[in-house]
């Protein structure tokens, strides 16, 4: 079946099925990516390691929102 006939027959569906439908879509476009999870998560505790460890200043908050 084509995008095509796809898009036709959701067409015929209630406004709540087709919600429902472009809701399950979306949401599958937005899985999280597990590996780009634990190089962040990585990353974050070496920052506050560092900061810990004084080798990092922090920047005050109302700084950075003048900014």
């Amino acid at each position: 079946m084509s995008t095509k006939d796809l898009l036709a027959e959701a067409m015929k569906l209630k406004p709540e099925e087709r919600f429902t439908l472009v809701e399950g879509l979306i949401q599958s476009l937005d899985e999280p990516d597990k590996k780009l999870n634990e190089i962040w998560a990585t990353e974050a505790e070496a920052r506050l390691n560092a900061y810990r460890d004084g080798k990092l200043e922090g920047i005050p908050m109302e700084d950075i929102f003048k900014k």
